[in-house]
């Protein structure tokens, strides 16, 4: 299952010793929806060895705002606390574990 991200602890997430990917989302957006599944296949997949979370951009505007989220879905992948990759938009399961490969 994925982790929720916010605005309190996605600092603390990204400072850790485990790469990141950030699913910035919200309950009314129709591609965030197809998108959501893959997300949490991907973090059941990963478990232990990559931190996949999801942050509601209506809920958690700081975090958005911070990475200059504008169009949703947006997922970012960090390593070692900096942004390395970025997937705007509505994509497929293998293009995120593509990215989250070249993460580990």
């Amino acid at each position: 299952m994925a982790v929720e991200i916010t605005n309190d602890n996605y600092q603390a997430l990204l400072a850790g010793d485990k790469p990141v990917v950030m699913d910035f989302w919200a309950p009314w957006c129709g591609p965030c929806r197809m998108v959501s599944p893959l997300v949490d296949e991907l973090a059941a997949e990963y478990e232990g060895r990559v931190v996949v979370g999801k942050c509601n951009v209506d809920e958690n505007d700081d975090v958005a705002a911070s990475y200059g989220i504008r169009n949703i879905p947006t997922i970012i992948f960090f390593k070692d606390g900096k942004q390395v990759a970025k997937q705007v938009g509505s994509t497929t399961k293998a293009v995120l574990a593509a990215k989250i490969e070249a993460l580990l």
